[in-house]
């Protein structure tokens, strides 16, 4: 019961605090820098995948080892696979019935990944709901989008930090809270994307920042998930770690770094995911 305590406080401040400051922060300034979300989207990008391949990949190659041998590292590389089909359908399914009905995104000279924020968490959809005057029912459909949009990123985080506690006995809290404060950077953007236009709308702050707050929940989530797949065996915790993996390095990769770029428009973004690889690097060994 002390572990499950632990993993809720630090998914908490993980989900629920990175995506609650960002919602205070767009409710006070009701405005968001594309540059700075963009430089602080790459950073913590590059830190992220140095966690992932420097840690949780290879303990999930060690796990899967001890079981099958050396072919284990294809149930390792197969969960990975299968983390980033699962992320990348599911986004599919959103983008499909969602995109059609913003003019911007809808747009043939529409790059095929989000350009601003607002459009990766989905806030754009709502923001047409309410352009139009359209009933509370679309309003509310809107809100599950955006959730839903939200929790794809954050239950993969989620698994992530539970399976740590899982691999690094007498560290884990510590380790697991670095991994928590870093996903709760990248998760700040996210909150001031969602607060920006709800305060805009009419929303008051501290409602926005209530609702905010509370998309960061599927973080613990998939934490709770992640502990329990971890606290099977060799073999759950090999699928927890490969699956969260996947999952992390897809949202990286196919989301967050593009659209970084496409909101900076220059080299900086690439510098900054090359130093946030090396932060990561220290962090994981010193």
């Amino acid at each position: 019961m002390e572990t499950v305590g632990e993993i809720l406080l630090i998914a908490l401040l993980a989900g629920v605090g990175g995506t609650g400051i960002g919602g205070l922060l767009g409710s006070l300034f009701r405005k968001s820098s594309n540059y700075v979300i963009s430089l602080l989207l790459s950073a913590t990008g590059g830190v992220m995948v140095a966690i992932v391949c420097f840690d949780l990949l290879a303990e999930s190659v060690e796990s899967s080892q001890s079981v099958f041998g050396a072919p284990g590292v294809l149930v390792c590389a197969l969960m990975v696979l299968l983390g980033v089909g699962v992320v990348m359908l599911l986004n599919w399914l959103i983008d499909r019935s969602t995109a059609p009905q913003v003019e911007h995104t809808a747009s043939e000279e529409h790059p095929e990944v989000h350009d601003a924020i607002d459009e990766l968490v989905h806030v754009n959809h709502y923001n047409e709901h309410v352009r139009k005057g359209d009933a509370k029912r679309d309003l509310w459909m809107a809100g599950v989008v955006i959730a839903c949009a939200i929790g794809l990123h954050n239950v993969p985080e989620g698994m992530s930090i539970g399976a740590s506690f899982a691999i690094q006995g007498e560290g884990a809290f510590a380790a697991a809270l670095t991994l928590a404060v870093l996903i709760g950077l990248h998760n700040i953007p996210e909150g001031m994307a969602v607060a920006v236009p709800l305060v805009a709308g009419g929303m008051g702050r501290a409602k926005a920042v209530v609702v905010t707050a509370a998309l960061g929940l599927p973080l613990v989530l998939g934490a709770l998930l992640g502990l329990w797949l971890g606290d099977i065996g060799p073999l759950g915790l090999a699928c927890s770690l490969g699956f969260a993996s996947g999952a992390m390095l897809y949202v990286v990769f196919g989301e967050i770094l593009p659209q970084a770029i496409l909101m900076c428009r220059s080299r900086t973004p690439a510098i900054l995911v090359v130093v946030g690889i090396l932060i990561g690097m220290c962090l994981i060994y010193f």
